[in-house]
């Protein structure tokens, strides 16, 4: 059970709650620098894989809005209706942070 205990704490707790999430139609437009499982492993390019439903949300509205200044996320979150937004923070908040062991 010890063994078990790293993996648990990368875990979000959305994970343990809905582990069936699909993935979002344009899943590759986040991809293409987050990667599918959201944990970006270029330099400068955020994680955002466990990152709080709530928090992406918000962020991606940010970004369509203008009030987060980077113009390669304002140009993409631009093009997403508000159902992608819901579908990219609920699959990306799903994802575990940590690598599997």
């Amino acid at each position: 059970m010890r063994s078990l205990l790293p993996l648990l704490l990368c875990l979000p707790a959305s994970v343990l709650a809905a582990p069936d999430v699909p993935p979002p139609a344009q899943l590759g437009l986040c991809a293409a620098c987050h990667r599918d499982d959201g944990r970006a492993g270029e330099p400068g390019v955020p994680r955002i894989a466990g990152q709080d439903e709530t928090y992406l949300r918000d962020a991606l509205n940010a970004y369509r809005r203008g009030k987060r200044d980077h113009s390669a996320m304002r140009a993409i979150a631009g093009a997403l209706s508000d159902r992608d937004v819901e579908d990219f923070a609920r699959w990306y908040s799903t994802r575990p942070a940590c690598p599997p062991p």
